[in-house]
C-alpha cells in the first residue's frame, strides 16, 4: 500500500529504540515506552498561505526527527508501525 500525505502532513516511520541501557542493562519489553524519533518515509507539498502559494515543508523524506509522545495518528503499512502527523507536531531534524 502507497501513502501520499496531503498539504502539511507527514508519514513517519518510528525508529527502534535501544534494547539496553548507557549503563549495559537490558530493558525488557514490558518496560519500553514507544520511541519519539523516527524517519520521515512520505511528505506533503506543503500548506497552501492566505495567497494561495504553497508552502514548502522544512523537513524532507529520509530526515530523522524527534517529535511529542502523543502526536500523530498511528497506521500499519504491512505490518510496520507508522504515523501521519502535521509538520508542526516534528519538534526538531536530528543530524
Amino acid at each position: 500500500m502507497e501513502l501520499k500525505p496531503l498539504n502539511d502532513r507527514v508519514l513517519v516511520k518510528r525508529l527502534e529504540m535501544e534494547e539496553k541501557t548507557a549503563g549495559g542493562i537490558y530493558i525488557p519489553d514490558s518496560a519500553k515506552e514507544k520511541p519519539m524519533k523516527g524517519e520521515i518515509v512520505a511528505a506533503g507539498p506543503g500548506k497552501p498561505n492566505d495567497a494561495g502559494d504553497r508552502v514548502a515543508l522544512t523537513v524532507k523524506v529520509g530526515d530523522s526527527v524527534l517529535f511529542a509522545k502523543y502526536a500523530g495518528m498511528e497506521i500499519n503499512i504491512e505490518g510496520v508501525e507508522h504515523l501521519v502527523m502535521r509538520e508542526e507536531d516534528i519538534l526538531a531534524i536530528v543530524d
